[in-house]
């Protein structure tokens, strides 16, 4: 099954991954997770400025963060027809913040934006972490996931925790 994806990378913004990688990372936890409706999804690059507008917006949240998820729509909506596209949602990574906070999570910047990837990607499939059942299940989920992807080094346990913060 064929899903799309709408990447834009902002202007002066050096995206951390290819957008080859972006899209086999996307169709990687799609098939993982058993989806099975073609899903359209948007992933944008962006500055520190604009995720932080973002974050305001959207979340209330007044600082930078690494990753921004928006969900539209789930595969398993029943107001979907049978074979009709899911749009499953906007995913916006900020590479400059990612590539600083990479080093202290002991992750080379390349595998922490493969790591938000995944993250965000699961937050547009219904995942959460505000309450620690909810971040063992995604945490979990994410460590699985992982393992099946090309990193740079193995990440190792995830731990999304460090969103605790109010980041995401």
């Amino acid at each position: 099954m064929a899903h799309e994806y709408d990447i834009d990378i902002e202007d002066d913004v050096n995206s951390l991954l290819c957008e080859d990688e972006i899209c086999r990372i996307c169709d990687f936890v799609l098939e993982e997770e058993g989806v099975e409706r073609p899903c359209m999804v948007s992933v944008s690059i962006v500055s520190d400025e604009r995720i932080h507008e973002l974050n305001r917006e959207w979340r209330d949240v007044d600082r930078p963060t690494d990753v921004v998820s928006l969900e539209c729509e789930r595969p398993d909506d029943p107001d979907l027809a049978p074979g009709e596209p899911c749009e499953l949602g906007d995913i916006v990574l900020a590479p400059a913040f990612i590539f600083r906070q990479a080093e202290g999570f002991g992750t080379t910047p390349e595998d922490e934006c493969r790591l938000l990837l995944v993250h965000g990607m699961l937050h547009l499939l219904g995942y959460d972490h505000l309450e620690d059942d909810e971040a063992e299940v995604m945490e979990a989920r994410e460590d699985e996931l992982l393992v099946g992807l090309k990193t740079d080094a193995p990440l190792g346990r995830v731990a999304f925790t460090r969103h605790r913060g109010g980041e995401d």
